[in-house]
C-alpha cells in the first residue's frame, strides 16, 4: 500500500513538473521578453588592462600605492575597508614606521570604551586595526547618503560581475542624461546618471571629478582616468591579497603533478612491460586441475 501511494505521489509530483514546463513555454512564446528602459540604456564594462591579469598576474605595487592614496583622499569618506588591517599596507611596500604614521592620523578613529566613564569613544588608529567605515554603523550611513548605505570596498572587486572592469566603468561612466531617454529611466532627487550601473541611476555622485584631484607621491600625472585605474587595481588587491602566492602555489603543483605523470607512465612501463609481453604466451588455465602444479 505504501509503494502505491508512493508511485501516485511521484506520478502527480512530476505531472506538476511537466505543467509548468509546458506552461512556461507557452508563455515565453506567446509572450515574448519586453526590453526595459534600464537594459536598452545599459552598457557594457569597459576593458581594464592591469599586471595582476591573467595567470602569471603580479602586482604593480607603485600603482597599488597610487591606489591606496586615491582611496584615502577620495573614497574614504565613505567607504570603508573593514576586512584590511593598516599592517596589511606592508605587502604594497609600506614600511613599518609609514604604516603607523598612516594609521595614527587616519580620519575616522577607531571605536572605543572610555575606560573612566565606560562610555564609547574613539582612539587613533593602531597598525593591527582594521581600516574603519566612516559612519558607527548603516542608519548614520544611509541618513548621511539619501538613504543608500555606501558598501564596503573590501571586496567589492568580488563581489560585482565585472570586477575590476565594473569598479573603473563605474568610475569613468558618469553620463549627461541622453535626450531620449524615456521618464522612467530619468534619475530622481539626488541620483545621477551612470550607464555602466545595472539602473542607470545611482545616489554616489561622481567621486573623481578634475584631474589632479590627488598629487600622487611618485610624480605620476593624475588625470581623471590615471587615478580610476589606480582605485581599481587597489581594489582588486584588497579583494585577492594572496593573489601572486595562489599563482605560485597553482604553477608549482601543475609542475609537480606533470612530472609525477611522466615518472609514473615511465615507471609503468619499465616494471609490467615485460609481463605484459608474456602475458600472450602464458594463458595458463586454472579451472584445469591437471594443469595446476603443487603449491609448494
Amino acid at each position: 500500500m505504501v509503494r502505491i501511494l508512493a508511485f501516485f505521489t511521484g506520478l502527480a509530483f512530476c505531472g506538476v513538473m511537466l505543467w509548468s514546463l509546458l506552461w512556461g513555454v507557452i508563455a515565453f512564446v506567446s509572450e515574448p521578453h519586453v526590453e526595459s528602459t534600464a537594459e536598452r540604456f545599459h552598457k557594457e564594462d569597459k576593458h581594464l588592462s592591469l599586471a595582476s591579469d591573467g595567470p602569471f598576474g603580479h602586482f604593480d605595487r607603485q600603482q597599488l600605492q597610487r591606489g591606496f592614496q586615491v582611496y584615502k583622499e577620495v573614497c574614504a569618506a565613505c567607504h570603508g575597508l573593514q576586512y584590511v588591517a593598516f599592517r596589511n599596507l606592508a605587502d604594497l611596500g609600506y614600511n613599518e614606521p609609514e604604516i603607523k604614521k598612516i594609521a595614527a592620523d587616519w580620519a575616522t578613529q577607531v571605536p572605543s570604551i572610555n575606560p573612566d566613564t565606560g562610555e564609547a569613544a574613539g582612539r587613533p588608529a593602531l597598525a593591527a586595526d582594521h581600516i574603519p567605515s566612516p559612519y558607527p554603523n548603516e542608519v548614520a550611513a544611509r541618513a548621511a547618503n539619501n538613504n543608500a548605505a555606501p558598501p564596503d570596498l573590501s571586496l567589492i572587486s568580488k563581489a560585482r560581475h565585472g570586477g575590476a572592469n565594473y569598479v573603473y566603468s563605474l568610475l569613468t561612466g558618469y553620463e549627461k542624461v541622453p535626450a531620449n531617454l524615456p521618464e522612467d529611466g530619468r534619475p530622481g532627487q539626488g541620483l545621477y546618471y551612470n550607464p555602466y550601473f545595472p539602473t542607470l541611476n545611482l545616489a554616489m555622485p561622481p567621486p573623481i571629478v578634475a584631474d589632479g584631484q590627488v598629487t600622487y607621491a611618485d610624480g605620476t600625472r593624475a588625470s581623471g582616468d590615471q587615478m580610476s585605474r589606480d582605485v581599481s587595481a587597489f581594489l582588486v588587491w584588497t579583494a585577492e591579497p594572496n593573489l601572486e602566492s595562489r599563482h605560485r602555489t597553482g604553477w608549482a603543483t601543475l609542475i609537480f603533478l606533470l612530472f609525477g605523470t611522466i615518472f609514473a607512465y615511465l615507471a609503468y612501463k619499465s616494471i609490467w612491460a615485460d609481463r605484459k609481453a608474456k602475458g600472450g604466451q602464458e594463458t595458463t588455465s586454472y579451472s584445469d586441475p591437471d594443469k595446476v602444479g603443487p603449491l609448494a
